[in-house]
């Protein structure tokens, strides 16, 4: 059974940089077709912020194009989000997700995480 496991949320000032890191077991990680990263608000919908393939091909939300970068090791079985020039609508619940046959934002996932808080105060 595949699991997930976010780290590296925290608090941090506007303008800060945050690096998630988001751990894969229970499967050949190497094997999963795409990663990504979703994050949500309370009361919100979930947004979709990035994806990744594997031939590592990359997409991501406007809103943090320019400032957010995904990454994987397939070595480590890892998937990374460095968040750079952080603001406060960025303030959210991070989550990894895997095991989906497209690779889209708006793409349906079948495994995710537990989540990790992101907090930028202004």
């Amino acid at each position: 059974q595949v699991e997930l496991v976010e780290s590296g949320g925290g608090s941090v000032q506007a303008g800060g940089s945050l690096s998630l890191s988001c751990a894969v077991s229970g499967y050949s990680y190497s094997s999963f077709y795409c990663m990504a990263w979703f994050r949500q608000v309370p009361g919100k919908e979930r947004e979709g912020v990035a994806t990744i393939d594997s031939d590592e091909s990359t997409t991501y939300v406007d809103s943090v194009k320019g400032r957010f970068t995904i990454s994987r090791d397939n070595a480590n079985d890892t998937l990374f989000l460095q968040m750079d020039d952080l603001k406060p609508e960025d303030t959210a619940m991070y989550y990894c997700a895997a095991r989906s046959p497209t690779c889209t934002l708006h793409s349906t996932f079948g495994a995710w995480g537990q989540g990790t808080q992101v907090t930028v105060s202004s």
